[in-house]
């Protein structure tokens, strides 16, 4: 590897995702072992180079040799053009360069719903702005991918349930409605926050769900396997909360409407 010099990486140390790709970095030699620090460490000399503010929705990358700092994807092309100039070229061959930066907003401006940490609601917390755009995307993203899994699943669980994906899509939807119509005076500016949360929790729970659809097993090992699921679902529905310094009303509520979706359901199908 060709070790991009003079550079420091300014990472958020409290996003899983932003320590092992910035930490592949340095182990790799495309970064010097200094290359990268902690943006709730940053230094005053770094603090006074780059844009505070636009380093919490796009990594930073300082270039000491120019005093000059380069953003998100530019930032990650910058060091991997370095070692493998070919990679650096195609990624940056419109309309690919488009596809890998709205991608990589769309993870930055979403991580902390993907990720939370118990420290994001320190005044130095690399917390991105809000975007609602990228927040509606992913929550879309997370209802779709979800009623597809679902549907699939729902075929094993006998109760005379066929693979409807519109059904599963309705459900998804009907939970954003119902926690939104519900929650929004309880959680004031919270509210996108945890819904964003909120479907990382069925994202956990449809990703649970796919190993199970490549075995063949009787009815009720899929309804049992599918009860252990929504459990670790709510376990982890209340450790966000908790994160978000809410209390139980909002888990309470998300618990409610799962039994009555559950209910309408086999009424519908009996």
């Amino acid at each position: 590897m060709k070790t991009l010099k003079n550079h420091t990486l300014i990472y958020d140390n409290e996003c899983p995702m932003c320590n092992i790709y910035s930490k592949g970095f340095t182990k790799s030699g495309m970064l010097d072992e200094d290359g990268r620090e902690a943006f709730t460490e940053i230094s005053c000399r770094n603090k006074s180079l780059i844009d505070f503010n636009r380093a919490k929705n796009e990594i930073a990358l300082v270039n000491y040799s120019q005093n000059k700092v380069t953003y998100g994807l530019d930032s990650l092309l910058l060091i991997i053009g370095n070692s493998f100039p070919l990679l650096e070229k195609i990624a940056r061959i419109q309309p690919l360069y488009w596809f890998f930066k709205k991608m990589y907003s769309f993870v930055s401006y979403n991580r902390k719903q993907i990720i939370p940490s118990k420290k994001d609601n320190t005044a130095q917390s690399c917390v991105p702005d809000f975007n609602l755009k990228y927040r509606l995307g992913y929550m879309a993203f997370v209802a779709i991918f979800s009623a597809y899994i679902l549907s699939v699943f729902s075929g094993k669980l006998g109760m005379n349930l066929t693979p409807n994906f519109f059904r599963e899509f309705a459900v998804c939807l009907g939970q954003i409605l119902w926690q939104t119509l519900f929650l929004k005076a309880y959680l004031k500016e919270k509210i996108w926050d945890y819904l964003g949360n909120m479907m990382t929790v069925s994202l956990i729970g449809t990703l649970l769900l796919i190993p199970a659809l490549i075995t063949s097993f009787s009815p009720v090992f899929y309804l049992i396997y599918f009860g252990i699921v929504v459990f670790i679902m709510f376990l982890e529905h209340i450790r966000r909360c908790k994160m978000l310094q809410l209390n139980y009303f909002p888990t309470i509520s998300w618990i409610l409407f799962r039994i009555t979706a559950l209910v309408i359901i086999i009424l519908t199908t009996i």
